[in-house]
């Protein structure tokens, strides 16, 4: 199982410490913040399916945030994703949802490339789509230093027309917006 801690909001509120082995993550509640652990489970039907469930619970309100399971397929000659399943939101309640991302290369390695993604989801009724969807340009640095890689991400939101940045080291991504939000994620 896949296991992730995300932080988004005042950077006095999470404490990380890293003396005491193994390390430690603090948070320390206020209104403006929100630690969420993220749980993803994968399950593989066959070399180019699985089906996906994730699940999230906020600790500030002590609640589920969302439920999900999706069957996806990945095309390794189109270097392509899709997905279809069911979301459980406690806000907006269940949705249909369909995802895909598209990776264009850029280099001979996939060291750069053109990434394209996007996700609709739809109430039970099939009445209210919500789009959203990004393109990336995305650099993987290997062995940046020893046993340790990077990703850098600059990213576009189409729908909600937003650039984005993240960089992710290992198990570390920080993420942050022109907006103003931004966030923190481990995987555990």
């Amino acid at each position: 199982m896949e296991t992730s801690l995300r932080y988004g909001g005042d950077s006095s509120a999470l404490r990380i410490n890293t003396i005491k082995k193994p390390p430690t993550v603090r948070y320390a509640g206020d209104v403006s913040s929100a630690l969420r652990v993220h749980a993803k489970q994968k399950f593989r039907i066959d070399s180019n399916t699985l089906l996906q469930l994730n699940g999230e619970l906020d600790t500030r309100i002590g609640d589920p945030t969302f439920f999900s399971a999706l069957l996806r397929f990945f095309s390794p000659e189109l270097s392509a994703k899709i997905g279809a399943g069911l979301r459980y939101d406690r806000r907006e309640k269940l949705h249909y949802t369909m995802h895909g991302k598209k990776s264009f290369p850029l280099t001979p390695d996939p060291v750069a490339s053109f990434v394209v993604k996007g996700r609709c989801d739809l109430d039970k009724e099939f009445k209210q789509p919500t789009p959203s969807g990004a393109a990336e340009l995305v650099w993987n640095i290997l062995d940046f230093q020893k046993d340790q890689d990077v990703r850098l991400k600059v990213g576009y939101g189409i729908f909600d027309k937003i650039p984005y940045v993240q960089v992710r080291e290992n198990n570390w991504a920080f993420t942050a917006d022109a907006s103003g939000k931004w966030n923190v994620k481990y995987n555990l």
